[in-house]
C-alpha cells in the first residue's frame, strides 16, 4: 500500500514537473485567440487590384502595380463642333469660300468639283425697275449652286442670252411681255446646269401702287354712287307709301259726308 501511494506521488510529480504538455497547450491558446481577435488588414493596391486575398496573416510586401492601367485623362481638349465658314450664296461680289477656309480655318459647304457641271442656282426673283436711267428694265436675283462656278448665263424665252461673272447674283434685262420664261444656268470648264423648277421662274408684271390707288379711288365712287342710289329708292318708296294713306283717307272722308247730306 505505501508502495503504491509512493508511485503514484511521484507519476505526480512528473506531470507537475513536466513543461512540455503546459506550453503547447498554452501556445495553443495563445494562437487561437490572437487568431480570433487580430484585426485584417487590407492594402489598396490601385486600380482594378484587390488588398485581400484570403490569407489571415499580415502582408507587409510592396503592393503589386495593375497590369493595366486606365487612360482616363488621354484626350484633355472637349471635341468641338467644326465652325461653318459665313458664305453666303445668294450676296453679290463675296470671296471665294476656299479663300476663307484657308484664312480662318472654317469649313465650306460641300461641293462638286470642277471636272463635273454644276448644280442649277436657284433663282430668286425678277423685279421691275421703276425708277431711273434703267427704268423699264428688269433686274433677275439668283443664288450660286454648290459647285465651282466659272460664270453664269441668263437664257430669255426666244432665245435672248446674256452672260455674267462668276461673282453675280443679279442682272438687268430688257423689259418683257408678262409670262415669259427666264432661267439662270452656272457654267464652268465641265459644261452648264440643266433647267430646273427653282432655277426657272415665269415674269410677272406687279401691280405698281398707282394703278391700286386708281383701283382704290374707283372701287370707293362706286361704292358711293349705289350706297346713293339705294338711299334714293329708300326714300321715294317711303314717299310713295305717305301718299297712298294721305289719298285713302281722304277717298273715305267725301262718302261718308254726301251720305249724310242726302239723309
Amino acid at each position: 500500500m505505501m508502495s503504491l501511494c509512493r508511485n503514484l506521488a511521484v507519476l505526480l510529480l512528473f506531470l507537475i514537473a513536466s513543461p512540455l504538455p503546459h506550453s503547447h497547450l498554452f501556445t495553443h491558446a495563445t494562437s487561437t485567440t490572437a487568431r480570433a481577435t487580430r484585426p485584417r488588414i487590407i492594402f489598396l493596391t490601385g486600380i482594378g487590384s484587390e488588398g485581400d486575398n484570403g490569407d489571415d496573416d499580415y502582408d507587409y510586401e510592396k503592393p503589386t502595380v495593375p497590369t493595366q492601367v486606365v487612360k482616363s485623362v488621354q484626350n484633355p481638349l472637349v471635341h468641338q463642333a467644326p465652325k461653318l465658314c459665313h458664305y453666303d450664296f445668294c450676296l453679290e461680289n463675296q470671296e471665294p469660300c476656299d479663300q476663307i477656309s484657308a484664312k480662318t480655318g472654317c469649313l465650306c459647304p460641300g461641293v462638286s468639283g470642277g471636272d463635273q457641271p454644276p448644280h442649277s442656282p436657284r433663282i430668286q426673283e425678277l423685279v421691275p425697275i421703276t425708277r431711273g436711267g434703267d427704268r423699264g428694265k428688269i433686274e433677275i436675283r439668283w443664288c450660286a449652286p454648290c459647285s465651282v462656278v466659272t460664270g453664269y448665263k441668263v437664257v430669255i424665252e426666244g432665245g435672248e442670252v446674256l452672260e455674267f461673272e462668276d461673282v453675280s447674283r443679279r442682272g438687268l434685262v430688257r423689259s418683257m411681255e408678262v409670262g415669259t420664261n427666264v432661267c439662270v444656268e452656272a457654267v464652268n470648264g465641265a459644261g452648264h446646269s440643266i433647267p430646273s423648277d427653282f432655277s426657272c421662274m415665269r415674269y410677272e408684271h406687279p401691280e405698281s401702287s398707282d394703278h391700286k390707288l386708281l383701283a382704290g379711288i374707283i372701287g370707293g365712287g362706286v361704292a358711293l354712287l349705289l350706297v346713293i342710289i339705294i338711299a334714293a329708292v329708300v326714300l321715294w318708296k317711303h314717299q310713295m307709301r305717305k301718299k297712298a294713306k294721305r289719298d285713302s283717307a281722304n277717298g273715305l272722308g267725301n262718302p261718308s259726308y254726301s251720305t249724310e247730306g242726302t239723309l
